[in-house]
């Protein structure tokens, strides 16, 4: 071989060796980046704790979580509850997402991280220094509507962790379930906590995880990054992890930032998917239409609810809505776990009345052809229910904060529609204003001012003067009134003496007892069966109240399947013996067409015996069929 030909080979393996030596130290470079964004060989990754009451802030977490997996940054999701607060010190980086409960206080489950991290901020001997190897962010999920206790435990949690010396990596983001804003609040938070994460990893913060490379150079992140597609996003937004997060478009409304019009939208994509799963369906962004249960019992021919037993409806035509899936009040006994939105005031977007009526028609109608077919669903019976004749405004929310209600009103009255509306008494003053209505209900959840907040959770500073006006309002209608009792054991059921002095302010036509509906376990509320009282119970409150109004009111009427009974005005609805509970729906309709003024006595019609209290049907409509399930509840031993 030639000097000149060796010469080449060698000057040929340098060139190899060197290319493989800087292929090497690439790869090695981009191993310890790696590494830095996803430590899964450190002995603790980093923490992601949900603080969460109804779920929403744990669905947020995870939906983080799941982005930063997408983007190789490991963490664990931590229920505080599973957590010692004591082993905070030795975490390098934790994350919260984390909701406000009631009166600005966390959700039970962390309540003793909330109340260490107090207690030793506020300890001298613990000292300033505790977390100071810990970085951290925080998002809080909250209600504008609460006003100064917005968001109260997120702050909180910033301010007690800064004080015992963790880095604040970023500001508390602030998210407000009512606000229509969640989501995009969410997002953009996500997205500024991605950069700072992966800056802080590669840059100057390379100690936010345990275990990173000390020697890594964060310039070879700069010069590797040049070989990227320049098109190509470095973090995964989190609209690109399919089925993490509900969509932000609706077939029913067009909305850009959670506005719509400019103006906010009630319903948000998050409120969207829990109702639409709950069997709502949604009409346009603030109303909402739902089959009843009795409305499908009667369909089949087995039963309708109290208030064909109360007052003659007819239950498989009885359309239940809403023009408004708001509400003033987080009632502890709330059906709908509180997947609608609160709210003092109107502060949305604001649909046409005659759309509404027409939408919530029309997917009443879907709703009752979907009875087609099923056992007891007879042809004759179908198209009646096509044909509703009855509205019972009370599905969720608070219709009377919809500014049209008086328009939504008048259109069902037009197509001899009644309307049945029920009302949380927190605005006197929408009372007031409010046209006649077939039936109009106020809730009286409970009697005392204590015992009003406890049960309804309201808003208002003010509600216990908003209460007491609202059954004031009520005194000044001619139609007929109602107030509605919702007896919870354990919370309201001892205050008879109470109720009945609230008997003066509103003197209603009727007031409907019921006991407490469980709907299953919730993290929005406290109750269990043992607070859901029998029928016999809700009969001797029933009667001990009635005793109470020394005649004024009587037991009228009962419907043991609804755990329900309802007192009558004596004087006004008891003729020569006969109740006249029941309504003259033919009757009411011409009054209303007519502009004249009238009163509840000029379209009441008797009550059938099967449906008066004591019956032997028990409120049982005698021509329908009765389906008794097995229950296999063991009866409470007697003392």
């Amino acid at each position: 071989m030639s000097l000149s030909s060796r010469s080449a080979k060698l000057a040929l393996l340098a060139l190899l060796s060197a290319s493989t030596l800087y292929c090497f130290y690439k790869s090695r470079r981009l191993r310890k980046l790696k590494l830095s964004l996803n430590p899964t060989g450190c002995s603790r990754r980093p923490k992601l704790f949900f603080i969460s009451q109804t779920g929403t802030s744990k669905a947020l977490a995870h939906r983080l979580l799941n982005v930063l997996n997408s983007n190789e940054l490991a963490f664990d999701i931590v229920d505080p509850k599973d957590f010692e607060p004591e082993d905070l010190f030795k975490e390098t980086l934790v994350l919260f997402v984390a909701s406000t409960w009631e009166d600005g206080g966390p959700p039970p489950h962390a309540k003793f991280l909330a109340s260490w991290l107090s207690e030793s901020a506020e300890d001298f001997r613990v000292g300033s220094l505790l977390l100071s190897q810990c970085k951290f962010a925080v998002f809080g999920v909250g209600s504008r509507a609460y006003g100064e206790t917005f968001n109260a435990v997120a702050r909180d949690f910033s301010k007690r962790m800064k004080a015992l010396g963790a880095k604040e990596i970023l500001a508390v983001g602030e998210g407000d379930v009512d606000g229509g804003d969640i989501d995009k609040c969410f997002d953009d938070w996500s997205r500024q906590l991605l950069k700072v994460l992966k800056v802080d990893a590669v840059g100057t913060g390379a100690d936010l995880y345990s275990g990173i490379d000390e020697d890594f150079d964060a310039e070879s992140v700069e010069e590797d990054d040049e070989d990227a597609d320049p098109g190509e996003e470095d973090i995964v937004d989190l609209e690109d992890i399919a089925g993490k997060g509900p969509s932000r478009k609706s077939t029913n409304v067009v909305e850009t930032n959670g506005k719509l019009n400019g103006k906010k939208v009630m319903v948000t994509p998050v409120i969207r998917a829990s109702l639409e799963k709950q069997g709502y369906k949604i009409i346009g962004s603030h109303s909402g239409v739902k089959i009843c249960r009795w409305t499908k019992s009667q369909l089949r021919g087995r039963g309708g609810c109290y208030k064909h037993s109360f007052y003659g409806i007819e239950s498989h035509r009885c359309m239940e809505a809403t023009p408004s899936l708001a509400c003033a009040n987080k009632c502890v006994f709330c059906w709908r776990h509180h997947t609608n939105p609160v709210g003092k005031s109107w502060q949305w977007e604001m649909d046409d009345p005659l759309d509404i009526v027409n939408s919530a028609i029309d997917l009443h109608k879907k709703m009752i052809k979907q009875m087609k077919g099923v056992p007891g669903v007879t042809q004759e019976k179908l198209e009646e229910g096509l044909s509703p004749r009855h509205c019972a405004l009370s599905l969720v929310g608070e219709p009377i904060m919809y500014p049209e209600i008086n328009t939504l009103v008048d259109e069902l009255h037009r197509r001899r529609i009644s309307t049945f509306l029920v009302t949380n008494a927190q605005f006197p003053d929408k009372i007031k204003s409010l046209k006649p209505v077939t039936q109009l209900y106020v809730s009286v959840d409970a009697a005392t001012k204590d015992s009003l907040k406890a049960i309804d959770r309201p808003l208002f500073g003010d509600f216990w003067e908003r209460f007491i006006d609202s059954l004031k309002a009520l005194n000044d209608k001619q139609q007929r009134t109602v107030y509605r009792l919702t007896l919870v054991k354990g919370w309201n059921t001892e205050d008879i003496d109470a109720y009945s002095n609230l008997f003066s302010l509103g003197k209603p036509d009727f007031v409907e007892i019921k006991g407490v509906t469980y709907c299953g376990s919730s993290n929005t509320s406290k109750l269990t069966m043992e607070n859901v009282p029998w029928h016999s119970d809700v009969k001797s409150f029933s009667e001990a109240l009635a005793a109470k109004s020394q005649g004024e009111y009587e037991v009228a009427c009962e419907h043991v399947h609804s755990c329900c009974v309802l007192l009558a005005k004596t004087d006004k609805f008891r003729i020569d013996g006969q109740w006249f509970t029941w309504i003259d729906y033919e009757k009411f309709h011409a009054l209303v067409a007519s502009g004249k003024p009238f009163d509840s006595k000029d379209y009441m019609a008797p009550t059938p015996s099967w449906a008066v209290y004591g019956a032997d049907e028990g409120g049982f409509d005698p021509v329908q069929s009765r389906y008794r399930k097995e229950r296999h509840h063991r009866p409470k031993p007697t003392s």
